[in-house]
């Protein structure tokens, strides 16, 4: 790993190692805080997969954290957005973590196991929401303790389910929910993630585990992908990542994550600007999906590109900023994807979107990705 270790602090995930030392992965690139494949076949091959089947791929850039202790759920239910205490048993919330000033400090998965509570967070926050969360903790019987010696493996499709159940995996309802069962005789923790088109699932196991794994995910039919796939179909299917979309200056209701805040759980950090947010009844920008209209195909708008309403004067406000953006390639064809921060205003009336290059058009359902249907029909 002498290659991986003079490009970049990051360090390689589990299945990183595994693939990059067997030969099978040439390229490893930095995500969400560690490092992970970059592409591990055709890239049509791998979203077709996401999109219409199976696709098996990493997730050892996420980390799990016990929070323990007799006040753990008083403790935590204070520290971020989403109801805890009442969090049903084996499953999860998707949570904002606030300072005072309601600006975000990062994002988590707060996961109830019986008694047991678990956090789960990208690798690129760890450290520092920890060190967040430290701070509070001052006459409360709670203890953070990272898990250590497992990793996870991600699959995602429509067809993902069946390659669980072929395994005697447990399929999990709708929402975020969680469970345990063996693979071939790995032991795994089986969690069902958020997606907006397809089923997403973590299977978590130990470190040692994670290759033979992710060998009988493939020989059961799952295609492997690689991480610039697997950050494709997260922009298509809108879902925003903090430190790219989201950003430590943001106030919780301009991400347009409603199922992150709970408006009936008791009082937490950054409470009071969401509720006074809310008493007013709108922020004055949001993250909105967006589909983009290139004039050169081959030349999508970079991060950051600004966006101004099609009949403004170049005196005006900008609309917004795109924040990613993503080229999919299905059934031979290409469309450009992306996220971005809008002003209220500049949706006002459904206006039509500009960029240096190209147009851009607010996605407020979700795109069909198959069909006849144009992306026009779509927002019609």
């Amino acid at each position: 790993m002498t290659e991986i270790e003079a490009t970049t602090a990051f360090s390689a995930t589990t299945l990183a190692e595994y693939l990059a030392d067997s030969g099978l992965a040439s390229s490893l690139v930095p995500c969400f805080g560690a490092l992970t494949p970059q592409q591990l076949d055709a890239p049509e091959a791998e979203t077709g997969a996401l999109l219409t089947g199976a696709g098996v791929h990493d997730l050892g850039w996420l980390r799990r954290v016990a929070v323990r202790g007799e006040d753990r759920s008083r403790w935590l239910s204070g520290m971020v957005t989403n109801g805890v205490e009442t969090l049903p048993e084996n499953s999860g919330a998707y949570n904002l973590v606030l300072n005072a000033q309601g600006r975000i400090q990062g994002d988590c998965t707060v996961w109830r196991d019986g008694d047991e509570l678990e956090i789960e967070v990208a690798a690129a926050q760890a450290d520092a929401l920890l060190a967040h969360f430290d701070r509070f903790i001052i006459m409360d019987d709670v203890e953070l303790t990272p898990v250590v010696g497992q990793s996870a493996l991600g699959i995602s499709g429509p067809l993902a389910e069946s390659a669980l159940a072929g395994f005697g995996l447990p399929v999990l309802p709708d929402g975020l929910s969680g469970a345990r069962g063996a693979a071939q005789g790995i032991q795994v923790k089986l969690f069902r993630q958020y997606g907006t088109l397809v089923p997403h699932y973590a299977l978590w196991a130990a470190d040692e585990d994670i290759p033979a794994l992710w060998e009988a995910l493939i020989a059961a039919g799952a295609v492997p992908v690689g991480a610039d796939s697997l950050e494709t179909m997260r922009v298509v299917e809108g879902i925003p990542a903090y430190g790219i979309d989201i950003q430590s200056r943001d106030l919780a209701q301009e991400t347009s994550q409603e199922r992150a805040i709970s408006f009936t759980k008791g009082c937490y950090l950054g409470q009071e600007i969401v509720e006074r947010v809310r008493s007013r009844g709108q922020v004055h920008r949001h993250l909105r999906s967006l589909e983009l209209f290139p004039e050169d195909p081959l030349a999508p708008p970079p991060i950051g590109a600004e966006l101004r309403v099609a009949d403004s004067t170049p005196h005006s406000k900008s609309a917004g900023n795109l924040t990613s953006v993503a080229r999919l390639q299905l059934d031979g064809a290409s469309r450009i994807f992306a996220i971005g921060m809008i002003r209220a205003e500049a949706e006002a009336g459904a206006r039509h979107l500009t960029y240096a290059g190209g147009t851009a058009r607010i996605l407020y359902t979700l795109p069909k990705l198959t069909g006849g249907q144009s992306a026009a029909e779509e927002n019609a």
